[in-house]
């Protein structure tokens, strides 16, 4: 049996996803398992996978040593290799332009060199995260997939997590802005209102209707520049679906040139070919916030921005002769 103390700073969660945290090698259905066998208690009392766990509470878990050996795994993260971009940091929260290329979360064949892994040790160097506390680790509040370039926000405690993931789960009161190259000739601004579907067979995403599962899907646009080839795009998120811009620009016939999943592939291979770049030519380039509640209210009204990266810019100059960023 293992007995732990909720401090202040891992309570206002709910129990099971604590347990998820502190017993994070164990199968899901042996922590559920746990629950409805009634072998986890607070106060002595047993509780509902859904309670919210308070400071002070004395939280019991019943499972042997072996057990508690075989379930905790100690958390893995780059102790001199957290090369990073920050953009700005404070003490509850941490945004970081980040390079295209690169897991923000590991994955089958790379669980090491991630970037939640670099962040993570950052901030054990800064002496602000203790890897041996589980009741909450420092997590990234939005998707930023593999090969997208740009700002991606980590929460450094519960509190802030939780606001900022219901933030970008509502889209209420936050606007992301993105700049991408597509292909052909975009000359005026418009929006994509197409409801969009998750295959969970397959991982890809699909336009589908309302009646038919789909989740509605909205998407703004702007040109910024264009030539009969290509146009760079600024996107605006006012819902945020997974693959929405890539699956969206496709849906209209201007796919994200470099996009291996949705995108004209022909095009994909003369762009690799004429200017070495192989990658969703996408970069997550600005978050305004409206009005945040609670311990993050200081945010309201304020605009973070991640440069264009240099690899991209090069590019940009190629195609539109001196292109100034200034201009987006």
């Amino acid at each position: 049996m293992k007995e732990i103390i909720i401090k202040k700073e891992f309570s206002n969660q709910r129990a099971d996803k604590f347990v998820r945290k502190y017993l994070n090698d164990a199968p899901l259905s042996f922590i559920y398992k746990l629950f409805r066998k009634k072998d986890i208690k607070v106060n002595g009392h047993w509780i509902k996978q859904d309670y919210i766990l308070k400071e002070n509470d004395l939280l019991r878990i019943y499972v042997n040593d072996e057990q508690l050996s075989e379930f905790i795994k100690p958390l893995e993260y780059l102790k001199d290799n957290f090369d990073i971009d920050i953009i700005y940091e404070d003490k509850n929260i941490l945004i970081i332009n980040k390079p295209s290329g690169i897991l923000v979360h590991g994955d089958s064949n790379e669980k090491r060199i991630t970037l939640t892994n670099k962040v993570l040790g950052y901030l054990i160097n800064k002496s602000e995260f203790n890897p041996n506390d589980r009741g909450f680790i420092p997590s990234p509040c939005h998707r930023l997939d593999r090969n997208t370039s740009g700002l991606i926000i980590y929460a450094k405690n519960i509190i802030s997590s939780q606001i900022l993931m219901n933030e970008f789960k509502n889209h209420d009161n936050l606007i992301k802005t993105y700049i991408g190259l597509v292909k052909g000739e975009v000359t005026k601004p418009g929006e994509i209102n197409a409801p969009l579907y998750k295959d969970e067979d397959t991982g890809k995403v699909l336009i589908r209707s309302l009646k038919e599962g789909g989740k509605k899907a909205l998407t703004i646009y702007t040109p910024i520049t264009f030539n009969k080839d290509f146009s760079l795009l600024k996107l605006s998120l006012i819902t945020g679906r997974t693959h929405q811009i890539r699956v969206h620009t496709s849906y209209i016939g201007h796919p994200l040139v470099g996009d291996s999943k949705y995108g004209d592939f022909k095009l994909n291979k003369e762009f690799e070919k004429n200017y070495n770049y192989k990658n969703q030519f996408l970069h997550s380039y600005s978050i305004t916030f409206k009005v945040i509640p609670g311990i993050l209210s200081y945010l309201s009204n304020k605009t973070f921005i991640a440069k264009i990266p240099n690899n991209k810019l090069k590019i940009l100059n190629q195609i539109y002769n001196n292109f100034n960023p200034n201009n987006i």
